[in-house]
């Protein structure tokens, strides 16, 4: 989410910001985030984020072993070093974010403890640890166990190289209940069962390390909707709802399959008797938001709602076949809207190219 309306609401309620790219430190600093309020996780990272990072004076959590060396060449190291942890087959991860050991992300468990040792050998003496090993989990033990592998893990760390892990962060994977069957993650066990952990370190060494949280899907997620206009109803082999929208607005279902709850304004109470696969318009034939779903029987000009859009719709948005990313439109509390971005123009499409000099500088400068 890099919508710096969005942003700064959050910063008004004491969210930090988690970054991952140049862009988005940009954005966070102009919102006016900084400092310690920034974490900065990415991977395969160029050497001008980790400036910038650093310059800000975000908590740089480093993805590999070797990115402490790389770090050290070209920024310096900062007062304070976090590594993101993957525990590999020791912890099961679920059916998006897939197995840990198979996964790009974070410092093995065999590498881990050399890690600690080399950033302290280099006079490091702030540490803080990360992980993210699920996604859109909706079983509160998860994020407990999680959180009592940091446990376990920041104890062995203190007692072995004498140093103090300020912060465990968990990551995000809090899910949220896309179907309407599904029930929320249950946050008052979570916090129970977090509070039970904690309560363990009062017999170790190590002070109490804060505990860091990126839910942003959780915040974000079941606050957003794709509103969409029906262009065509098609019978073919099977029934269509084509829409005005397409996967360049919301990729999660073509993506992986996702889930995403669809409403036919002015037909809520009406039978879903009709089973449709409702598609955008991309030259691609997974271009589907719904797969033989159950919806009332719709017509072109219908308008239908797609819920739970609020975390991956226009930040995972793209321009394939030519598309146009949509306006986005905040809902205030009193009931009224505000475009707080417009829809792109094919100016803003054409506007990246370099036409000086071009025979086709005329034709592709004229207004939409």
């Amino acid at each position: 989410m890099t919508d710096p309306y969005i942003l700064e609401m959050l910063k008004n309620e004491g969210f930090g910001m988690d970054c991952s790219s140049l862009p988005e430190l940009k954005m966070a600093e102009r919102v006016g985030v900084a400092g310690e309020s920034i974490m900065f996780t990415s991977n395969d990272t160029p050497a001008e984020e980790f400036i910038y990072a650093k310059k800000l004076g975000a908590i740089i959590n480093l993805d590999d072993i070797t990115h402490l060396d790389f770090l050290e060449r070209h920024a310096g190291l900062p007062d304070m070093i976090c590594f993101r942890y993957n525990p590999g087959p020791l912890r099961g991860g679920n059916a998006i974010i897939g197995k840990p050991e198979e996964s790009k992300y974070g410092v093995t468990t065999d590498q881990i403890f050399k890690a600690y040792f080399k950033a302290h050998s280099k006079k490091v003496y702030r540490f803080g640890i990360h992980t993210m090993i699920a996604s859109n989990e909706l079983n509160p033990q998860y994020f407990v166990d999680t959180v009592k592998m940091l446990v376990d893990l920041s104890v062995r760390l203190s007692s072995i190289f004498n140093i103090n892990v300020e912060f465990m962060n968990i990551g995000g994977g809090i899910g949220i209940p896309y179907k309407p069957e599904q029930e929320e993650v249950n946050l008052e066990l979570v916090s129970k069962g977090i509070n039970d952990a904690y309560s363990g370190l009062a017999n170790t060494i190590i002070p109490m390390p804060r505990l860091f949280m990126e839910c942003g899907r959780l915040i974000t997620g079941p606050h957003g909707y794709l509103v969409s206009t029906v262009r065509h109803v098609a019978q073919k082999y099977r029934d269509y709802v084509g829409l005005d929208a397409c996967m360049a607005n919301l990729m999660r279902p073509a993506l992986y399959g996702a889930y995403h709850h669809i409403t036919v304004l002015g037909k809520e109470d009406a039978p879903r008797d009709h089973v449709y696969d409702v598609t955008g318009s991309l030259c691609e034939n997974n271009d589907k938001f719904a797969i033989q779903r159950n919806l009332p029987k719709t017509e072109p000009g219908d308008i239908v709602a797609i819920h739970d859009a609020g975390a991956h719709g226009y930040a995972m948005g793209f321009q394939y076949n030519g598309k146009l990313r949509c306006a986005e439109f905040l809902m205030k509390e009193d009931g009224s809207f505000q475009m707080i971005r417009r829809a792109e123009s094919i100016s803003d499409y054409l506007s990246t190219f370099d036409f000086s000099g071009s025979r086709f500088s005329r034709l592709f400068t004229e207004p939409d």
